[in-house]
């Protein structure tokens, strides 16, 4: 659909779960002021507003004070799911064999590899590709551990992280492949793919929202831009694709708005979930 489509009067939102990177904030990881009055004037209306991330939820407590979040935060794309206040409402871990798996076949692809373990960052080595930029965006300091692969307890997520986009296509395909049904893989960037328990996507967190919230999936409303956004698309009642989403993504989503650099989200909040004529 495109951006000038309208919502539909049939439904009824009562939760609006965004995506953060690419969708809540620009590339530039800000929040603009357009965005805050969207999620404002939800709140004003009686909708909920909640956030989802292949970030841990620490790397995401930048936000809960200008958006006023009330719900729980859904880090590592719903691996890792906390309240405002940082106390646990769900933990999923990957198995052992599972974490050996991973990045053997990420270490195979020339791939680098970090490990989250609760809230606690792990990488190889801080000077290597992304880390700096991620360090900015997250607001905390990875650990170093130049033993690795040898942690293979308690991981939430598995990133592999290449800026080779076909390696990392042809990574998840094979990821997926070998994983089958003991975990999900998906890219949450071009140049991140993101492994996490087979629970922990977001598909899983509307579902959970949805009773711990006790609103039914049919009205939550979706945003994101990438394609382990596509899970939560397919079981809420209203999805918008970001406009720089790629053609599968937005072909995933009932509406597509601007991109993030465009004020794609307050646009998709204003337009399909307000009903306001901007």
């Amino acid at each position: 659909m495109t951006a000038a489509a309208k919502q539909p009067d049939s439904v009824s939102i009562r939760l609006v779960l965004a995506d953060v990177d690419g969708t809540l904030v620009t590339r530039e990881k800000v929040l603009t002021a357009r965005a805050i009055k969207a999620v404002r004037v939800l709140r004003e209306r009686g909708i909920r507003f909640a956030i989802t991330s292949g970030r841990p939820p620490r790397g995401m407590d930048m936000l809960i004070g200008p958006l006023e979040i009330d719900t729980p935060i859904a880090g590592f794309n719903g691996g890792l799911m906390v309240n405002p206040d940082s106390s646990v409402v769900r933990s999923l871990t990957l198995s052992p064999d599972c974490v050996k798996k991973t990045t053997a076949l990420m270490h195979k692809a020339g791939i680098d590899v970090w490990l989250y373990r609760g809230n606690d960052w792990i990488v190889p080595d801080i000077s290597h590709p992304h880390v700096a930029r991620e360090r900015w965006t997250v607001k905390f300091d990875p650990t170093v551990r130049a033993d690795i692969d040898s942690i293979t307890d308690n991981i939430v997520k598995i990133t592999g992280v290449s800026d080779d986009q076909d390696a990392m296509k042809r990574l998840e395909a094979e990821t997926r492949k070998a994983l089958g049904n003991s975990a999900f893989a998906a890219l949450s960037q071009p140049y991140y793919l993101d492994v996490t328990h087979r629970d922990a996507n977001k598909g899983g967190v509307v579902r959970t929202l949805s009773r711990l919230l006790d609103i039914p999936a049919s009205q939550i409303a979706t945003l994101g831009d990438q394609p382990n956004d596509v899970p939560m698309f397919e079981v809420s009642g209203l999805s918008v694709a970001m406009g720089q989403a790629n053609d599968t993504v937005k072909a995933k989503a009932s509406h597509v708005t601007e991109s993030c650099e465009d004020e794609g989200f307050a646009i998709a909040i204003e337009r399909y979930v307000l009903g306001d004529s901007q």
